[in-house]
């Protein structure tokens, strides 16, 4: 429980990657934090993203030097540090005749971002050993390609990794409780007021530091989900298609620069399946509401997929579910297209209250340090933990299960970390039909990790929603015999619960895409 009037060295509101860097990195350091997101956590862009790892090879290619090696830099110790979690992929660009980038410029490219990222990892591939690599790959007007490598992680489970490891350390962090008001006096900061989302109660907590992470989603009173903090944010939205495997069967990304628009698209597999992103436009809908991938959308992506992968044949009826993310981008108002935005983040310190606006998943742990140190003040070197200390634990040495496939093993190591061996105490060590996840992380979900709603279970603690047929429908009398004593809900809100998931699926991750006369209200 949250007591009122509780003491905190730093409240940071937004419970995304972002707000879990930061909580990490304070509890980590000692001080007293508190984290709070209005929805559950991951809820916004942190699970939905293009769930890539990666040094931003475009930014490099738009003169953005300085982000590209520091993301190169943290998605090195991201890799080292959480293996299963956030895993090395190959990306292979195919060059096709009198089509941007060509073999020699891109290799160029490459050789750039291998010397800042401290690791060789690109090659070129004559166009028969493109086929090796991706056997469905168009062949016409095939040069070749070139290939590299970044990373790919869950990122739903990686707030919740990094979340685990501030708690570790002694941040209390809430889902579910909204800041309603930013305590002030003589126009200093002083705390906060909070509104617990399921009982309503109201609590006021002390804190000279208030840190919004909000993102697109502003978040504070007074302010609008376009500005923020005198930052201007402009929403944008990135939609994906989830195939099963079956239907485009990749084994590393595969990316191209869309040809109507030259923005970067990409399929790569993930969780059993195969994703096709990213879409990048003006979100203009309510952000209260979960963002939906609207028609034409769809038909971008599916466009691609029939140029890239011709002999699939890969239509609308193969969608499994949707995605679509709001990415929190700084504009100057000049009216640049989206994709020619710059994406680094801004910081800004206003007398206790640090917003921040922009950024990439890859660079949370940077991101998290510059604004303690913005809102510390001159002593934050003497408060902070060095700049070598690691987000993650180790992970406990315990013995395989024996019905576990080494993969498996490494997953669970990586997703959970220190908490595995108590992930290991529940029963039912089984795989889900038609997934990877076991039914223990369920249950496990259930008791240690704040679920409040179905979709918290389904769509963020394990990804069941997105890559199973129909939301997962097929499975909700086994999840209910599994999960509904745990959870402590009556028959009743069960069945509500049910509802309440159904439609939510249905209006913003099912594979019909939502009609456009109804997209942007």
């Amino acid at each position: 429980m949250l007591a009122n009037n509780s003491e905190f060295d730093v409240v940071v509101i937004g419970g995304g990657i972002t707000g879990a860097g930061i909580a990490r990195e304070a509890a980590g350091s000692g001080l007293r934090s508190l984290l709070v997101e209005q929805q559950d956590f991951a809820w916004g862009t942190s699970s939905r993203s293009s769930k890539m790892v990666h040094g931003g090879l475009r930014y490099l290619g738009s003169g953005q030097p300085g982000l590209a090696r520091e993301a190169l830099r943290e998605r090195e110790r991201l890799i080292q540090e959480a293996p299963g979690l956030v895993d090395p992929m190959p990306f292979i660009m195919p060059h096709y005749r009198g089509r941007f980038p060509g073999p020699r410029l891109f290799q160029l490219l490459l050789r750039v971002y291998d010397y800042l990222g401290k690791r060789r990892t690109r090659r070129f591939l004559q166009a028969s050993d493109s086929l090796n690599w991706v056997p469905a790959l168009s062949t016409r007007g095939l040069l070749g390609a070139s290939v590299f490598a970044d990373g790919v992680t869950d990122d739903a489970r990686l707030v919740l990794r990094v979340l685990s490891e501030a708690r570790a350390d002694g941040a209390v962090c809430r889902n579910y409780t909204r800041a309603v008001n930013i305590l002030q006096r003589d126009g200093h900061v002083t705390g906060v007021s909070l509104q617990d989302g399921l009982d309503d109660q109201h609590i006021d907590v002390k804190s000279r530091l208030v840190i919004n992470a909000t993102g697109a989603w502003g978040g504070l009173p007074e302010t609008s989900s376009e500005r923020s903090g005198g930052l201007t944010i402009r929403p944008l939205r990135g939609s994906h298609l989830v195939l099963p495997w079956h239907r485009l069967p990749v084994t590393c990304a595969v990316s191209v620069l869309h040809p109507e628009d030259g923005r970067p698209v990409f399929a790569f597999p993930w969780q059993g399946t195969t994703v096709l992103g990213t879409t990048d436009l003006d979100h203009d809908q309510n952000l209260a509401r979960e963002p939906a991938i609207s028609a034409s959308e769809a038909d971008y992506l599916l466009r691609i997929a029939a140029q890239l992968f011709p002999s699939r044949g890969i239509s609308q009826q193969d969608i499994l579910s949707t995605w679509s993310g709001v990415r929190p981008v700084v504009t100057d108002g000049t009216g640049k297209s989206p994709s020619r935005e710059n994406r680094e983040h801004t910081i800004k310190a206003d007398r206790g209250l640090v917003t921040i606006a922009g950024g990439k998943l890859t660079t949370f742990r940077q991101i998290a340090r510059e604004a303690l140190s913005l809102g510390l003040g001159p002593d934050h070197r003497r408060t902070l933990r060095s700049e070598s200390a690691a987000v993650f634990r180790p992970v406990p040495e315990v013995p395989r299960p024996t019905n576990l496939s080494h993969l498996a093993w490494q997953r669970l190591r990586g997703a959970y970390g220190p908490d595995l061996p108590a992930l290991l105490d529940e029963p039912q060590l089984t795989p889900v039909p038609g997934a990877e996840a076991l039914w223990a992380e369920l249950t496990f979900a259930c008791k240690a990790e704040q679920v409040v709603h179905l979709d918290d279970l389904l769509l963020r603690r394990t990804r069941l929603g997105l890559i199973l047929p129909d939301g997962g429908e097929c499975l909700l009398p086994q999840l209910r015999e599994h999960c509904q004593s745990v959870l402590g809900w009556t028959d009743q809100q069960w069945m509500d619960e049910v509802n309440r998931y159904r439609h939510l699926y249905q209006r913003a991750y099912s594979a019909a895409p939502w009609p456009e006369e109804h997209h942007d209200r």
